[in-house]
């Protein structure tokens, strides 16, 4: 998908994707931003790519200092709406932004969180080439995405809704070693996360 395309089917679901895609991926984003809270035990600051409507936002320690960017203009909207609402301070700015060509310096961030973002993004080995360019030494990378699988009952359905990916707004069928090619970032674990294994959440650290 090109980014208008992905921008217009994000304005058709800026309004429910909370209760929709977002409830059923919200197993995700807490483990993932567990993880950079448990890694990240001191001041840090954390980028979050395709921070949506901020679904994610509640769950980082206080500690930490989160700048989030998305395409969509309209999820970004009840992003910032949730901040105000709930007083969230450690929430320093929410930009709308292309992940493709980042607005930040090298080496500029401790952690960098993309929580069912891939899949979604047009080019998304360069998204992957950006996040690896803005993300510490040292840093982490935490990903959460639906993969395709290989074999079962759940590879046919994915294969059958893959035409469908303009109207979902996300690719079915979008294979994991397109997020694995960076060559400056190193897998440090991979698990199966709820619904049914249906997500993964992938720790990779930049060299």
């Amino acid at each position: 998908m090109d980014i208008e395309t992905v921008g217009n089917s994000y304005a058709r679901w800026a309004l429910f994707y909370d209760q929709t895609f977002g409830a059923v991926t919200q197993t995700g984003r807490r483990s993932a931003v567990s993880l950079i809270n448990e890694i990240n035990r001191g001041t840090g600051h954390v980028l979050e790519v395709g921070v949506g409507t901020g679904l994610a936002l509640d769950f980082y320690a206080p500690h930490l200092r989160v700048t989030g960017i998305d395409f969509s203009e309209e999820m970004l909207e009840k992003a910032r709406a949730r901040v105000a609402d709930k007083g969230l301070n450690h929430v320093q700015e929410l930009r709308q932004m292309d992940a493709r060509v980042l607005d930040f310096p090298d080496d500029h961030f401790d952690a960098v969180a993309v929580m069912h973002v891939l899949s979604v993004a047009p080019e998304p080995e360069r998204v992957m080439a950006e996040i690896a360019r803005v993300c510490k030494p040292g840093g982490r990378v935490v990903i959460t995405n639906h993969f395709q699988r290989d074999t079962g009952f759940l590879s046919r359905v994915e294969r059958l809704a893959a035409p469908l990916s303009s109207l979902l707004g996300w690719h079915s069928d979008f294979a994991m070693d397109r997020v694995l090619q960076e060559d400056r970032l190193s897998v440090e674990q991979t698990r199966r996360l709820p619904p049914m294994g249906m997500m993964t959440l992938l720790e990779l650290s930049k060299a």
